[in-house]
């Protein structure tokens, strides 16, 4: 009896001592359960949205579960951002997002809605697009001299339509580097900004290459200038700035993956895994060499790293440049 006592004893204790393990396995249930929604802050049509749709597919089907690009365009990426930042940080909203909101706009206002380092958590870079300077096919300027020669001759005259921030700050640090001046016309996306210069409602504008590859290419608009350091493979005619005697203005956009902050560690984790082997990846590789821009790895820390040093060189091109912070 008391030999079965003790059997019954030690087996009662070992099932409570497990409990605590049997209740935690239930709980980690394998991520995701249900469909994950993917926040834009730019229109369709955008690198980011591009980005945003292929990822969604990609991870889709590795993941077996529906994931959703949700764009809400608008408010200088206010509206996506803060959306993201105050959802349950449960891995179920996800950010795909460009420099604008997560680093420009850190730059460029006084106050936030948001904090772009502080309410977010990176969880791996995707791709970079360097950015090109554009004008209308039926444009008089040929070369980036014949443009800089007329924006010296009508400071401010000129009109260059910024579908972003971040395409507004690379314009003026290129004004500021050659001592011109022109009139930004702010539009609520790279999409509309594009449109109308195509349509010479502006004079000229810059945009990264996935956003206008294609209208270069079937002879909608004229590149000028690459603000690279080399040419790019899908535009090897088109010259750099510094070939045309701009050294030193390079400008590109970029784009990657956030959460919200606090996500936890074990699913921020297989997302960033999952999306590194995308980009590495033969698909990811065609897709982001289709759209012009280059691969972006890193791990989560040294993209979180990338993102504040980012902020810190865009807040000195603001400060040297003279551009107003609203």
């Amino acid at each position: 009896m008391k030999r079965r006592l003790l059997i019954q004893t030690c087996a009662s204790l070992a099932a409570t001592a497990l409990l605590p393990l049997v209740a935690q396995v239930a709980h980690a249930a394998p991520y995701p359960e249900k469909p994950v929604k993917i926040i834009v802050s730019l229109p369709p049509g955008s690198g980011a949205d591009t980005t945003a749709r292929f990822l969604a597919q990609q991870l889709s089907q590795q993941l077996g579960q529906s994931f959703i690009v949700e764009n809400k365009p608008g408010a200088n990426s206010f509206i996506a951002a803060k959306a993201v930042a105050e959802a349950a940080p449960d891995g179920y909203t996800m950010f795909v997002a460009s420099n604008t909101p997560m680093v420009t706009n850190a730059a460029v206002f006084k106050q936030l809605p948001y904090d772009p380092v502080k309410d977010f958590t990176p969880v791996a870079s995707f791709a970079r697009f360097p950015m090109v300077i554009v004008v209308p096919t039926n444009s008089p300027y040929k070369t980036l001299p014949d443009l800089v020669a007329a924006l010296k001759a009508a400071p401010g005259k000129l009109n260059f339509a910024s579908g972003t921030p971040s395409y507004q700050i690379a314009m003026e640090q290129f004004h500021d580097m050659n001592g011109v001046k022109g009139t930004a016309v702010n539009y609520k996306g790279t999409g509309p900004a594009i449109t109308d210069l195509v349509s010479g409602v502006c004079d000229y504008s810059i945009a990264e290459i996935s956003s206008i590859l294609a209208l270069v290419q079937g002879g909608r608009l004229r590149a000028l200038g690459v603000a690279d350091a080399q040419r790019l493979r899908d535009l090897p005619d088109v010259p750099t700035a510094a070939e045309q005697g701009y050294k030193g203005f390079e400008a590109s956009a970029w784009t990657g993956v956030f959460f919200p902050a606090k996500v936890p560690k074990e699913i921020v984790q297989r997302v960033g895994d999952l999306v590194r082997n995308i980009v590495s990846g033969p698909d990811g590789t065609a897709f982001i060499h289709k759209t012009g821009g280059t691969q972006f790895i890193g791990s989560a820390q040294q993209f979180a790293e990338f993102q504040i040093s980012e902020i810190d060189k865009t807040k000195r091109i603001v400060k040297l440049a003279h551009i107003p912070v609203e």
